[in-house]
């Protein structure tokens, strides 16, 4: 059994890191333009995320202060990605890969090359992963939803698709290819696409509401072990 897990609402909580990049912009535009201090920044990026999410938290800030520009714009994003994130496993997330550490391993990320490396190191999970992949490597047609990279482990593993389970949250993307080549999936409902329902052929095989719920016994009755 090969067990690969999704990153982001996966392992941990990804709002997390959201915070830490728009503190770190804030900081940024609080420093750079004089504008407010940046604890009020701060809580303006708080409230642009909750009501419009983080796509234009950004754009619609600088709107605001007259400050949009593909320069500025620029500048508010490469803050973001690449602060230094202070981001922990989830409890539940530490115990799995723990309970798991006699089975190989691999993580299997979506996202911006140098943002998900950053999220890596700082959660310093590599002694629980044979490889940990970030998609964007193979080029942007290869990852999530695409199985490309599913395939590969299954190449350095000598397997077959049954022999693998991937977990995932976001059924938006995770499963509806590796369903379709035969591999087990897991939906684990956390983060902001707890709520999201989808279509059969999108959905998982299985769903749990926590990490917690993995046990040793469940993933081999799903496996067909």
């Amino acid at each position: 059994m090969i067990i690969v897990f999704d990153l982001d609402d996966t392992l941990y909580e990804e709002i997390n890191f959201v915070r830490g990049g728009l503190k770190a912009v804030a900081n940024h535009l609080s420093e750079n333009y004089k504008i407010e201090t940046s604890e009020i920044i701060y809580r303006h990026f708080v409230q642009l995320l909750e009501e419009q999410g983080r796509g234009k938290v950004f754009d619609s800030f600088l709107d605001k202060h007259n400050l949009s520009n593909t320069r500025v714009v620029k500048k508010c994003l490469a803050v973001y990605r690449l602060h230094d994130p202070n981001i922990r496993l989830s409890e539940s997330g530490l115990a799995c890969l723990e309970r798991l550490k006699d089975f190989p391993k691999y993580l299997v990320t979506d996202g911006n090359k140098i943002v998900q490396t950053k999220k890596v190191k700082s959660l310093k999970i590599d002694k629980y992963f044979r490889r940990m992949i970030v998609t964007h490597n193979y080029g942007l047609k290869h990852s999530k939803p695409s199985s490309y990279c599913f395939h590969k482990i299954l190449q350095w593993e000598n397997a077959i698709p049954r022999d693998l389970v991937y977990i995932g949250d976001n059924p938006k993307k995770d499963f509806v290819n590796l369903k379709k080549d035969g591999f087990r999936t897991v939906r684990v409902l956390t983060g902001e696409h707890k709520d999201v329902e989808v279509p059969v052929e999108y959905e998982a095989d299985y769903r749990i509401n926590s990490l917690d719920e993995l046990s040793i016994k469940d993933l081999t009755k799903m496996m067909g072990h």
